[in-house]
C-alpha cells in the first residue's frame, strides 16, 4: 500500500482547484445560500472531540436550522437516543460542520464553523412543537458556506431509488449487538409507538 503522508504529495496527484470551487464561498448567509439552507429539512451534523468524530443526522418539521442572523444559525436538539455523542464533542471542541440537503436536488450546501450549547429557555421556545421544547439549542457561528456539485448524489443515484428492501431492522441489529438480550421483534413492533410519543 503506498500512502500519501505529506499535502504536496496530495496535490501532486490532482489538478488546481477550479475558479467556481474556490469563489463559491462565502463567510456568511447570502440570500441565495439562506434560501437553500432554510428549504432543507435535514443536514448532517459532524462533529469532533478528543474520543474522535460523529456524524449525526438531525431533522424538524420544517428548516432543520433558524437563522439568527447572518453570521450565526441555531439548531435544536430533539429527542433522541441520550448517547450525546456530538454534543459532548461540541462542549469540548466547538467546530463543526453540517452538510444540508434537500430530496429531489442533487446538490448540498455545506457550513463549517464553530458551535455552543445553550439551554436558554427564550431560544428553546422558539422552537416549541405540540407543547414540547428541545433540551438544549446549538448556536452555530459560521465561518464559511459553500454548495458542493452534484457529482456524489448523481453517481449514487440517491433521489430515483430505493435500496432498503431486504434490509435489517434497528431491532434485527440491536438483538445481534445484545446476543439476543433485546428481542428484535418486540423492538421494531413497539418501535412506532414510542417515537410518536418521544418525536417532540
Amino acid at each position: 500500500m503506498n500512502w500519501i503522508d505529506s499535502v504536496a504529495d496530495l496535490e501532486s496527484l490532482y489538478g488546481q482547484a477550479g475558479e467556481a470551487a474556490t469563489r463559491k464561498v462565502a463567510p456568511c448567509l447570502t440570500p441565495l445560500y439562506r434560501k437553500w439552507i432554510l428549504a432543507s429539512r435535514l443536514c448532517i451534523l459532524s462533529t469532533v472531540g478528543p474520543d474522535g468524530t460523529d456524524g449525526s443526522p438531525r431533522g424538524d418539521d420544517g428548516p432543520a436550522v433558524l437563522e439568527l442572523d447572518e453570521q450565526t444559525l441555531a439548531m435544536p436538539d430533539w429527542r433522541g437516543n441520550n448517547r450525546l455523542d456530538s454534543l459532548r464533542n461540541i462542549v469540548l471542541d466547538g467546530r463543526v460542520s453540517l452538510t444540508f440537503v434537500v430530496p429531489g436536488s442533487n446538490n448540498v450546501v455545506r457550513v463549517n464553523g464553530m458551535a455552543r450549547l445553550t439551554d436558554g429557555v427564550a431560544l428553546r421556545d422558539r422552537f416549541e412543537r405540540k407543547g414540547q421544547v428541545p433540551a438544549t439549542v446549538i448556536v452555530i457561528q459560521i465561518a464559511e458556506i459553500y454548495a458542493q456539485c452534484a457529482c456524489a448524489l448523481m453517481r449514487a443515484g440517491t433521489w430515483s431509488r430505493n435500496d432498503a428492501e431486504g434490509l435489517p431492522s434497528i431491532g434485527e441489529i440491536l438483538a445481534e449487538m445484545t446476543d439476543g438480550d433485546v428481542g428484535g421483534l418486540a423492538y421494531d413492533t413497539e418501535w412506532g409507538g414510542r417515537a410518536a410519543k418521544t418525536m417532540w
